[in-house]
């Protein structure tokens, strides 16, 4: 449960560090993803997911 705690705030830390440092990329960035259909978006969160299941085996063997 210890990982699954850190990986959160990982994700946090990341992603509060591109809002802060890049606003206007990631307002653009927000507007192309609602413009995008719903399978695509579907399709994107799969791979990400399958990415990061990916990283975090290679990682922890």
């Amino acid at each position: 449960m210890e990982d699954v705690f850190l990986a959160l705030g990982l994700v946090l830390a990341l992603e509060g560090a591109l809002y802060a440092l890049f606003p206007q990329g990631m307002r653009r960035a927000l507007a192309i993803a609602v413009a995008l259909p719903p399978d695509q978006l579907r399709v994107a969160g799969v791979g990400a997911a399958l990415l990061g299941v990916a990283i975090v085996w290679l990682i922890r063997g």
